[in-house]
């Protein structure tokens, strides 16, 4: 397992050791003493979810605020995503900042996005199952989203085709409106 920095030095692009030949393919996708040593941090994972989505579903972006702050490692097992992590430190110097990356079943990558950040991801492919791992159960009184469109953000989505998001994720508040991090 190798952790590749991301242009926000506390996001992690984590990539396995992936080992084929002419049966498939065999790989280690968590393991708790190699992982923690590739983020320089303990996590605790306390919950996995699991999403099926279609192309051009957009999901976020999503985080929750403390005392449930979560930290993710997020994986595509079926499928190709762009994913995205957005700072929601105040005192960070690259709050407001995002970085983007294409998780696919192909590539095996997975993505570390500690508390403090809000998470996304829109489906390249025709159908995307996705898997999360949380360091903190879901709590709603603690869920908070940003909108997925704010311009002084700026994510480029590179969007192809008509978007589909929930109600929920159409009226999330822009940056400058969201409940963020110290």
């Amino acid at each position: 397992m190798k952790a590749i920095d991301t242009a926000i030095p506390d996001v992690k692009l984590i990539e396995p050791s992936v080992f084929s030949d002419d049966r498939g393919f065999f790989f280690e996708s968590f393991n708790k003493s190699k992982f923690e040593t590739a983020i320089g941090r303990s996590a605790d994972f306390v919950q996995d979810n699991h999403s099926r989505s279609g192309k051009g579903v957009l999901r976020g972006l999503h985080y929750q605020l403390p005392p449930h702050a979560q930290a993710k490692l997020v994986r595509v097992v079926f499928g190709e995503v762009f994913d995205v992590a957005v700072d929601l430190r105040k005192s960070s110097p690259t709050f407001g900042q995002w970085v983007g990356i294409l998780l696919s079943a192909e590539n095996k990558r997975q993505l570390w996005i500690p508390e403090g950040f809000a998470h996304g991801f829109l489906t390249l492919s025709e159908h995307v199952e996705f898997l999360y791992k949380t360091t903190s159960y879901y709590s709603p009184e603690s869920d908070r989203g940003i909108r997925w469109n704010d311009q002084t953000i700026g994510i480029d989505w590179n969007e192809r085709d008509v978007l589909m998001l929930s109600a929920k994720d159409r009226e999330q508040p822009m940056l400058a409106d969201a409940e963020v991090f110290e």
